[in-house]
């Protein structure tokens, strides 16, 4: 079975992005991806500052605890 549509079946939702264009969309599920798009186009990026002096590895606020010479010490 291929992901793509029949070339004689219609093609529903073209002018909404993510959508699946084997099923047509009720008008909540249209308007909340056509409002998900807007938002995911007006989002900015903002590029965070490399880290200076932090600890190496992964970071020990995910995993709940610090490793100094090499002792993990929970905090």
């Amino acid at each position: 079975m291929t992901d793509q549509p029949t070339p004689d079946a219609p093609a529903f939702n073209a002018d909404v992005p993510h959508a699946t264009p084997e099923r047509p969309l009720g008008d909540a599920a249209r308007r909340a991806l056509l409002e998900a798009a807007g938002r995911r186009a007006a989002e900015t990026g903002t590029a965070l500052q490399p880290e200076h002096g932090g600890p190496r590895g992964p970071e020990p606020t995910r995993y709940g605890d610090w490793e100094k010479k090499g002792l993990a010490v929970d905090f």
